[in-house]
């Protein structure tokens, strides 16, 4: 019987010594493996898969996890720049944010920019500027508590853009809405959640119930029926608190007077409310720290608004019907934001058109408490238009 190599015409011998050459080196590039446990390349595992392939891939996934162990966990804000963002709600619940760089400084009394392209009877209702990574607490008209970052909020490349609606976002429960949202960098210790209701109802605990919220949220504030939450800040545990009406009232006592809570009791107390008609529309968290240069701007839905110094607002105690921060009457409408501001700020005012302007703290005069303010947006009287939204902005 003829071998291959006579078949085909080559001299088998130069074969036979070509293998005792390549044998000896090729145990000594394998570490002097046994010639019976070089794997075959035809052969195959139970599952039918090549087992050299089988062989390598469990070395490269060994080799794979060792490289990630090494090089530590990567978190996903390490990946995202950190820049200060616009971040805007409407009423009907469609979130965004832009980068602050979009929006310039007018002077007082300008027209503003296009900020928010809006549906027809939807409305600019919030507006805050963040880092990206910071968290965002957001809290519901029925005392629900939900959390976000802001990276996780969708960007628009520009001030027009409407945004996505914030049910893709939360599992928001039916006739739920957010009526706050607070920007901050962390969870930290000693510090307070202190919420407010439209009826003046006002309720402390500390921050960090709410560093682990489920996707479905949380209880922040037991209400009274027919009562709904309007107003949430951070505090320090020694802080004053300002309650402001839509009547244009000021109460401010000392944070003390109203004791930690757990996430589900209903709270005490804040202010009397001079009418049936009037209720809370905004609450400011003082530091008793603030110099003189600290005030209180009261804006009102006509586009007329003023500072007065945070010093002129004395102290009461909780539950009483406060002093008077600015006349609503016909020219100024009702009051709709109570901010403190100093002068190196700047401010945004939002219309329920969509219209933006910002404009410089240090431009709008400093009034007493008992008078009209100063125009700080041109409105459109014909349409109806009025100012729903206002935010400080520091550089």
């Amino acid at each position: 019987e003829e071998d291959c190599g006579t078949i085909l015409g080559l001299d088998t011998s130069a074969l036979k010594e070509g293998e005792d050459v390549i044998e000896p080196l090729a145990e000594r590039l394998v570490g002097n493996v046994a010639a019976e446990d070089i794997l075959d390349p035809m052969e195959r595992d139970e599952a039918g898969r090549p087992r050299m392939l089988a062989e390598a891939g469990s070395l490269i996934s060994e080799e794979t996890a060792q490289i990630i162990e090494d090089a530590g966990e990567i978190r996903l804000e390490e990946l995202i720049a950190e820049e200060p963002m616009v971040v805007t709600l409407s009423r009907e619940g469609y979130v965004r944010r832009v980068s602050l760089s979009e929006y310039r400084a007018q002077g007082r009394g300008g027209r503003g920019v296009q900020g928010a392209t809006t549906k027809e009877e939807d409305l600019i209702h919030k507006l805050f500027v963040a880092s990206t990574h910071d968290y965002v607490l957001m809290f519901t008209n029925t005392g629900r508590a939900y959390s976000k970052r802001v990276f996780d909020l969708p960007e628009s490349q520009s001030r027009s853009g409407k945004g996505k609606a914030m049910v893709n976002f939360l599992e928001l429960q039916p006739g739920e809405r957010i009526v706050e949202m607070l920007p901050l960098p962390g969870f930290e210790a000693g510090k307070f959640v202190l919420l407010a209701t439209a009826k003046g109802v006002v309720k402390k605990t500390e921050l960090d119930a709410f560093s682990a919220i489920r996707s479905t949220g949380i209880i922040a504030v037991d209400l009274d029926e027919g009562d709904d939450l309007v107003g949430a800040g951070i505090t320090d545990g020694q802080s004053d608190i300002a309650l402001c009406t839509r009547d244009g009232y000021v109460v401010r006592f000392r944070e003390e007077q109203v004791r930690a809570m757990g996430r589900t009791a209903r709270g005490v107390r804040g202010v009397t409310l001079k009418s049936a008609s009037d209720r809370i529309v905004a609450m400011q968290v003082l530091s008793r720290d603030s110099g003189s240069e600290t005030t209180l701007l009261t804006v009102c839905e006509k586009g007329f608004g003023k500072r007065t110094p945070a010093s002129d607002y004395p102290l009461k105690n909780r539950g009483t019907q406060g002093v008077i921060t600015i006349k609503t009457n016909d020219r100024n409408g009702k009051v709709v934001g109570v901010l403190t501001v100093v002068d190196s700020e700047d401010l945004m005012l939002v219309t329920d058109t969509g219209r933006v302007i910002r404009i410089r703290v240090r431009d709008i005069p400093t009034r007493g408490r008992n008078t009209q303010g100063v125009r700080l947006i041109r409105i459109d009287p014909a349409s109806g238009e009025r100012v729903v939204a206002v935010e400080a902005l520091s550089d």
